[in-house]
């Protein structure tokens, strides 16, 4: 038995993974699990083979996406058990591709998984553990809610709102004897590059040639629990992550560039649209005629034809959740959402 012997745990994404991996550590040390996630065989295949290692757990069927659900979830927990001392807002999914390719829909979901499942999990957890003094709330998010993630954007984006959710909340919950912990791991060995929704290929693809060797998921599992129990505010592994992050606060240069080369392969080998030329001159103005008289198109001017770069773009293209719309690549366009700067990054 361990220090978290007899305490009562929830772990989100618990089937596979991650979130099955610290199921597995949580039980080794006497906790006592509830396995939530979506694939309900999965969770059941868990908190089955858990509970041969004479481990007390219990698998519930979750969509952490509807609200209701997840309340439900953990007063019930909290009620059979008496209190509830960890939530580990674990599951997630992933989007990989041009973000000139992504619908409304890969946006609702990713948002509604990646972020609301966590917001919805505190929502539920934290007046329970107020009311207690005690407990940790442990939000999983990524490395990719620290660095940029270009060709993950919306993924990096609901990550990153994970990372300023919990570190907000830590300072807010401590007062009340609350922890707020949040994970940042680099890349792990898990199921989410299988599952993970493409736009143009396969997200396994986009990550079978990286230089870092994936970190195994039970070690991903120590290093968080080591975390919580030293009330880290921001858990980091492995050393590949570790050094990202240096490197892109360190030399942000550098990590540009790199990210650069990687987005024009992908643009190559995948035929993704291409941004238009920026030196196009201006219609019916010669560039003498410029109204500072360098020859060089005015900062007012120069800010005009910048916001207005994203109407040129040619949106087409069929993603795994449909083809867009004429009518919704009209409307994309007129919010030009996408700006690229002068070095061609997104």
């Amino acid at each position: 038995m361990g220090e978290f012997a007899d305490q009562v745990a929830i772990v989100t994404g618990g089937a596979s993974g991650i979130g099955r991996a610290l199921c597995e550590a949580l039980a080794a040390e006497g906790a006592r699990l509830v396995v939530a996630d979506l694939d309900a065989a999965g969770a059941a295949t868990v908190a089955n083979a858990l509970a041969k290692t004479r481990a007390t757990a219990h698998a519930v069927a979750l969509d952490v996406a509807d609200a209701d659900a997840v309340r439900r979830m953990v007063e019930e927990t909290a009620a059979r058990e008496g209190r509830l001392d960890l939530l580990f807002n674990n599951a997630g999914i992933a989007i990989g591709g041009d973000t000139l390719d992504m619908t409304a829909e890969h946006w609702r979901r990713i948002v509604d998984v990646n972020l609301w499942g966590v917001v919805h999990g505190i929502r539920a957890a934290y007046p329970i553990m107020a009311r207690q003094r005690s407990g940790h709330i442990v939000n999983t998010a990524s490395g990719a809610g620290l660095t940029p993630a270009p060709l993950a954007t919306a993924y990096g984006m609901t990550k990153h709102a994970v990372v300023g959710l919990s570190t907000s909340l830590r300072e807010e919950a401590a007062g009340l004897g609350v922890r707020v912990s949040v994970v940042c791991p680099g890349f792990v060995d898990t199921a989410i590059f299988d599952r993970a929704i493409g736009l143009r290929r396969p997200v396994r693809e986009d990550v079978k040639d990286s230089p870092v060797r994936p970190y195994p998921a039970a070690k991903a599992a120590q290093a968080i629990l080591r975390g919580v129990r030293a009330n880290r505010a921001v858990i980091v592994f492995p050393f590949h992550m570790k050094a990202m992050l240096w490197m892109y606060r360190l030399v942000p240069g550098l990590a540009g560039s790199l990210s650069r080369q990687r987005i024009a392969a992908y643009r190559r080998e995948t035929g993704a649209s291409q941004p238009p030329s920026f030196y196009e001159p201006a219609r019916g103005r010669s560039r003498a005629s410029n109204s500072n008289g360098t020859g060089r198109p005015s900062a007012t001017r120069a800010k005009s034809r910048w916001s207005g770069l994203s109407r040129k773009f040619d949106s087409r293209g069929t993603t795994a959740l449909g083809t867009r719309s004429t009518t919704e690549r009209a409307s994309s366009t007129q919010r030009s959402p996408i700006c690229w700067s002068a070095d061609g990054a997104g």
